[in-house]
């Protein structure tokens, strides 16, 4: 059984996704196990306690550097014998320390079409841009800004009365069921990196 860490700053839907996911065994083989957070009014956490997960606020302000902060994060999973980290709207970029310690098996996901539009800001970008088509991504974690080899892809197609929060709503539905399918993948070992190039054998 696969030990999962979910990694969350803000309301969590896409942590709730995941459970729900695990559950109802459409996540096979694999629990959530742990939920962090760097924010300690995160509704992450209490739909942790919800379902009687393990939850932590990990205070940044306890720690003088990130690379101080990413060193007791990585140290408390190990100590849980994490085997997958999932970033679930986990809004802090985490460090080389951090992604060397758990290379390829440290998740995100993203509300655009990577590697269009990055960082933080990515639906009212592509909205900016006036872009016709958007998406969200699945990508493992590098040492960059969005910027790790890509699991799974789906596009939106932009409608011209969208507003930043219309458009958000659609992609975070597909984020909901694209998520749990990566993890899905991940963990019955579907998944090969070369280079930057993921292949799926579904």
């Amino acid at each position: 059984m696969k030990r999962i860490a979910v990694l969350a700053s803000g309301n969590g839907t896409n942590l709730q996704a995941i459970i729900d996911a695990v559950e109802s065994k459409k996540i096979c083989g694999a629990e959530v196990v742990l939920v962090l957070s760097d924010k300690k009014d995160a509704y992450a956490l209490t739909r942790a306690k919800k379902h009687g997960i393990k939850n932590k606020f990990f205070d940044p302000q306890l720690y003088a550097s990130r690379q101080e902060y990413d060193r007791a994060l990585v140290a408390y999973l190990q100590e849980h014998k994490i085997d997958l980290v999932v970033l679930a709207g986990y809004m802090r970029l985490v460090s080389p320390e951090f992604v060397e310690a758990y290379k390829n098996r440290i998740m995100n996901i993203h509300p655009a079409l990577l590697p269009a539009f990055p960082g933080t800001k990515g639906i009212a970008a592509a909205l900016d841009y006036g872009v016709k088509v958007t998406g969200c991504t699945v990508h493992f974690v590098d040492e960059g800004m969005d910027t790790g080899p890509i699991i799974l892809q789906e596009a939106v197609t932009v409608r011209d009365d969208d507003t930043v929060e219309s458009l958000r709503e659609r992609i975070q539905k597909i984020e909901h069921r694209l998520y749990p399918k990566a993890i899905d993948l991940w963990v019955r070992g579907k998944i090969t990196i070369q280079g930057r190039r993921c292949f799926i054998d579904e």
